[in-house]
């Protein structure tokens, strides 16, 4: 007969070795904190060793809490998959994909198509938080760009970020070389407030900065560049299929990787999920054929070293 310590104890441990609060799982289990609070210490009696170390405005994990909360996240990220699969029965099998709406609308979106041909039985629904919310519970997954370090999380590297300037093809016709981007509309994006700045600096104008219309979003000043409103600083790979198609040119050779990439996140318990194997294994062979895919930027005047 299996000895199992009591079930809302660990929940209550979990939640709040996960969160670093009891405030924070008391949210999560909609519960209050001296409940949460209560369930851990009848937790360590039933035992017989410390779970946490209590002290002023902070709470910290024992050595054995830490070995213990490592253990349970993944088998109740297991189990809370195992009951949801039961609890659909013979409905389809569905998973979450966090993502931001750029990334969503310039590169996963225009594929999904093929995944959907693949796996048609698989219910996929977006989740497009942005990088306010880098991942949420209720997500399967996410898709973020990063630089690996997303703590809890298992981060699974796809394809590294390039930027590149792009405009219109007929603003690029009068682009001869970097020094003719001076005094011309250079589209920002607000939260990449550093883009331009990096890429000048990597093509010999550490002076000239960046003066043009600002945007919230990549996929907007995309667009804006499209529309030949400016040259915006394209990032890979939001930029490819329209560099494809000819919508956009990059009109200069310089392609400067920005240090950091894109990566498919996932709680260790979710491996177990016959849906998001699917999609991993799907996004794994698309992310790269990108990689590897040319970007075939337009290069006008001389290239550059």
């Amino acid at each position: 007969m299996r000895r199992l310590p009591p079930l809302n104890g660990i929940k209550a441990f979990e939640a709040a070795a996960r969160t670093g609060s009891f405030a924070a799982a008391a949210a999560e289990l909609h519960v209050s904190a001296a409940a949460v609070s209560r369930l851990v210490h009848l937790l360590e009696a039933r035992l017989g060793t410390r779970l946490f170390e209590r002290r002023a405005n902070r709470l910290a994990a024992t050595a054995a809490g830490r070995t213990y909360q490592a253990g349970l996240t993944p088998l109740l990220d297991s189990l809370a998959a195992l009951t949801a699969e039961v609890v659909a029965g013979g409905a389809p099998r569905a998973l979450t994909i966090g993502v931001g709406p750029t990334f969503a609308m310039r590169w996963l979106i225009p594929r999904l198509a093929e995944f959907r041909r693949l796996e048609p039985d698989i219910e996929v629904r977006f989740a497009t938080g942005g990088r306010a919310v880098p991942f949420a519970d209720g997500w399967t997954c996410g898709i973020a760009l990063g630089d690996g370090a997303w703590p809890g999380l298992v981060a699974e590297p796809l394809f590294a970020a390039d930027l590149m300037p792009v405009c219109a093809p007929a603003l690029a016709a009068g682009l001869a070389g970097p020094h003719d981007l001076a005094g011309g509309n250079l589209l920002r994006v607000a939260h990449a407030p550093d883009d331009w700045s990096l890429w000048l600096a990597a093509a010999g104008l550490p002076r000239l900065q960046a003066r043009g219309p600002e945007f919230e979003y990549y996929g907007q000043a995309l667009q804006a560049a499209a529309d030949g409103v400016g040259v915006a600083m394209g990032i890979r790979p939001y930029v490819d299929d329209d560099l494809a198609a000819g919508r956009l040119v990059a009109p200069f050779a310089l392609s400067l990787p920005m240090g950091r990439h894109w990566y498919l996140l996932h709680r260790p318990g979710v491996d177990g999920d016959a849906a998001f194997a699917a999609f991993r294994a799907w996004l794994v062979t698309a992310a790269r054929t990108a990689a590897t895919a040319p970007a075939r930027p337009c290069r006008i005047g001389p290239p550059l070293l």
